[in-house]
């Protein structure tokens, strides 16, 4: 076994040991909080489609930030892009139901929403490339511009009739929702359109000229500029399409979950998909796993408080700390084999 494989072990070893004690102390067993997220995230159809319709933006969002990290880019704007796609998707449904077929309006809303995402994405990428201001700060700033938006929205102009409420706008009709599997969420078009994105990311980070580039700008962007790669270009490349995944999150947020726009709608999912693309790395052929077991215990630990009195913010603790040892032994690994690299070339 390699000493990488064995830090990242040690680590995950480490992690549940933790959260094990934590769910001990908290008055909880181990086994039955494993039994009862299980039982919560796959125990009915309607708790198993909740999860499919969970998995979705999840998948969505982290291929997007795959392209962000792989250009060295923490891209912590992914709230606001699904929340500006979400808005983008509800703007054209609202101008476009009652003069063009449900099927059309639906397209239109989604592909909508990708540009919105786009749109949101490259403005973050034009204040760190040309404002100098670091991705972290101008992503966490248009978070706070794009919920303000859809607040005002929600209490302004697309108000419901009468009254403005935190439930959102007016309901869509059915017909302009995505289909689904016996009247739940899970929308088999929008997991479809998850998966596209999944491997049309494999693809291009892996197979493509455009993926070599990248990676060569997250490695050393002075030296990407100087052996002549548009770096400027790649990096708002990596920032739009991004957002262009969140922003399509966000519009199946309105065509198949919420069916109308909310305050909160991209329900924290963005931050999640950063653990999950932390997590990961560059192995992208992680995304799917990870993010089922993620969708999962995001669902299931609602059934924590019902069956064990213990918080669902249970769920929140254990991903963060899984995500948290895992890069601790991969940054230990990578300092070993850096200490090893340097006792070898100056010995």
């Amino acid at each position: 076994m390699s000493k990488t494989l064995s830090y990242q072990l040690g680590s995950l070893t480490i992690a549940l040991l933790l959260v094990a004690i934590l769910i001990t102390l908290a008055g909880g067993s181990p086994a039955q909080v494993i039994v009862n997220v299980a039982v919560g995230a796959f125990g009915t159809p309607d708790r198993i489609a909740r999860v499919i319709a969970t998995l979705v933006p999840l998948l969505l969002c982290t291929s997007g930030l795959l392209f962000t990290f792989t250009a060295g880019l923490y891209n912590l704007g992914i709230e606001g892009q699904i929340t500006s796609g979400a808005i983008a998707a509800t703007a054209i449904m609202r101008l476009t139901q009652d003069s063009l077929p449900p099927a059309i309006v639906m397209i239109l809303a989604i592909l909508v929403g990708g540009l919105g995402g786009v749109l949101w994405g490259i403005l973050a990428g034009v204040l760190n490339v040309y404002g100098r201001v670091n991705e972290i700060f101008a992503g966490l700033g248009l978070n706070f511009v794009a919920d303000g938006l859809a607040l005002y929205l929600v209490f302004g102009p697309w108000k419901k009739e009468g009254v403005a409420s935190m439930s959102g706008t007016e309901p869509f009709p059915d017909s302009l929702s995505l289909p689904t599997i016996a009247n739940t969420d899970a929308s088999p078009i929008a997991l479809l359109i998850a998966i596209a994105a999944v491997i049309l990311t494999l693809i291009t980070l892996r197979g493509t000229y455009f993926g070599l580039q990248l990676r060569a700008v997250g490695q050393n962007l002075r030296a990407s500029y100087v052996l002549g790669i548009p770096s400027i270009r790649q990096l708002l490349s990596a920032f739009a399409i991004c957002g262009g995944f969140a922003g399509i999150a966000g519009a199946l947020q309105v065509l198949t979950v919420y069916h109308r726009l909310i305050p909160s709608i991209s329900s924290n999912l963005g931050f999640l998909s950063l653990l999950i693309a932390m997590l990961i790395g560059m192995n992208g052929w992680l995304i799917f796993p990870v993010a089922l077991f993620f969708s999962a215990l995001n669902v299931g630990s609602l059934q924590l408080p019902l069956a064990l009195n213990l918080e669902s913010s249970l769920s929140g603790v254990i991903q963060g700390m899984l995500v948290l040892f895992i890069l601790l032994g991969r940054g230990f690994s990578e300092t070993n084999l850096l200490t090893k690299w340097r006792d070898r070339v100056f010995k």
